[in-house]
């Protein structure tokens, strides 16, 4: 039985509602509903202009109603009196196909009529900068190899703790938070989930963070390269699948040396099968080729990808097995829509089920010192327009995410590119005046 949410503000002391759809650039819209009208909205969704966001629509279409999905209501922490509910999207009576979250729910379904229930984790880094986001938040955050740095967290303690003590309460169960391997960033940790419930989670978590950061008169990012010459931010995906009733790990063996059924392995060649493509999606902005093709950074190494290989535990690689049962995608970035990102490594996976896709021969050099030894394995696109065309080019999984949004994201992603080439820069004014 779907919840009301008006008894849920009765129950919960919540005076406000944002009702929130994820638009296909990953920036999260609401709209403000007193508790007194949420049946209403519940009913019929509260009205948006679609091409007032980042989808593919004209002022001429008619309103789109998003309707809250109660079961995934938050209250927020930090002022209690607000709820936060994701949405699903109408249009003159029929679902959005592009709209993430819709995208995603459609993945969760075909992979559930193949007998499996994904879970995911997902491992979301930030930097906190100043308010203006031109410098670091911490001037002390200087040292050259600043990973697990103690006192540079502890002098972040107050933001942390406040975003940890909040996903205790909501039952998240996070279990570490660390200074990350660049100066002024951080990463948290929390339960894997499935796959809808962390994905509406991810977007909560992004939320929350840069409403803490801003209370704090701070700035968080997310954004894969704020800061030339530091690791980036990446956001890790840990994936499994399981029994429909939640109980078997139908990845969990003994197989291929790390663990691995037949299943895991085959969805694992699906996601090596149609990385380049994926990259669109895991990767979506001009800044993210800054990250996965990037030189090494003052720490030593940029702990991204930037070829399609898998090893075993070994973080070198696009896909590490650290143990069986699951593995770790490294190739999404911070920019990722935390719906897209989802629904492409289940599409990926699945088609490899489906195919019986052989992820190819394990590695377990070094890339970042041996990479160049390996001669057949694919490289990641070295930026946008490359990912897109990749992504175009893959059939396969555009079809499976849905024709309709597919064309939709690339039409919007490639007007981001033209917008990007067609910028003047310094760079270009500097290299290039007096030839």
């Amino acid at each position: 039985m779907t919840q009301s949410l008006e008894e849920f503000a009765r129950a919960s002391g919540v005076r406000y509602f944002m009702i929130s759809y994820t638009d296909l650039f990953g920036v999260q819209r609401a709209k403000l509903v007193p508790a007194q009208s949420i049946a209403m909205m519940q009913d019929d969704g509260a009205g948006f202009a679609g091409f007032a966001s980042w989808l593919d629509l004209t002022p001429a279409h008619p309103d789109m109603l998003a309707v809250p999905q109660a079961q995934a209501a938050i209250q927020l922490p930090w002022k209690p009196e607000v709820a936060w509910v994701p949405a699903e999207c109408v249009m003159a009576g029929e679902t959005v196909a592009q709209l993430p979250r819709t995208v995603l729910a459609r993945q969760i379904a075909a992979a559930e009529a193949a007998g499996l229930r994904i879970k995911t984790g997902v491992e979301a880094e930030f930097f906190l900068m100043t308010r203006d986001g031109l410098a670091l938040s911490d001037p002390y955050d200087t040292a050259e190899k600043p990973c697990y740095d103690q006192q540079a967290l502890m002098r972040r303690y107050d933001v942390i703790a406040e975003i940890c003590d909040y996903m205790l309460a909501l039952g998240w169960n996070p279990y570490q938070s660390d200074h990350e391997d660049a100066n002024g960033q951080f990463e948290m940790n929390w339960d894997f989930a499935d796959a809808m419930v962390t994905a509406d989670r991810h977007s909560f978590f992004k939320f929350m963070v840069k409403s803490v950061a801003e209370k704090h008169g701070l700035r968080a990012t997310f954004m894969p390269k704020p800061v030339a010459g530091l690791t980036g931010n990446g956001c890790h995906a840990h994936i499994s699948a399981w029994s429909l009733d939640g109980r078997e790990n139908r990845f969990a063996g003994d197989g291929y040396g790390v663990g691995l059924t037949e299943a895991g392995f085959h969805f694992l060649g699906g996601i090596m099968a149609h990385a380049p493509a994926m990259a669109a999606l895991t990767n979506p902005t001009v800044n993210s080729y800054k990250r996965i093709n990037a030189p090494r950074t003052t720490s030593g190494a940029t702990w991204a990808p930037n070829t399609v290989t898998w090893t075993a535990n070994n973080r070198t690689h696009m896909v590490r097995v650290p143990g069986p049962g699951r593995f770790e995608l490294r190739l999404p970035d911070g920019a990722a829509n935390p719906y897209l990102l989802q629904a492409a490594i289940i599409a990926a996976g699945l088609d490899g089920v489906a195919t019986r896709a052989d992820p190819g021969p394990r590695l377990d050099i070094d890339m970042y010192a041996d990479g160049h030894t390996v001669k057949d394995a694919p490289r990641l696109p070295l930026n946008l327009l490359d990912a897109l065309r990749a992504f175009e080019a893959d059939t396969t999984l555009t079809e499976a995410l849905g024709a309709e949004f597919s064309a939709a994201y690339t039409r919007l992603k490639q007007g981001e590119w033209d917008s990007f080439v067609s910028h003047f820069s310094r760079w270009e004014r500097e290299h290039t005046l007096d030839i």
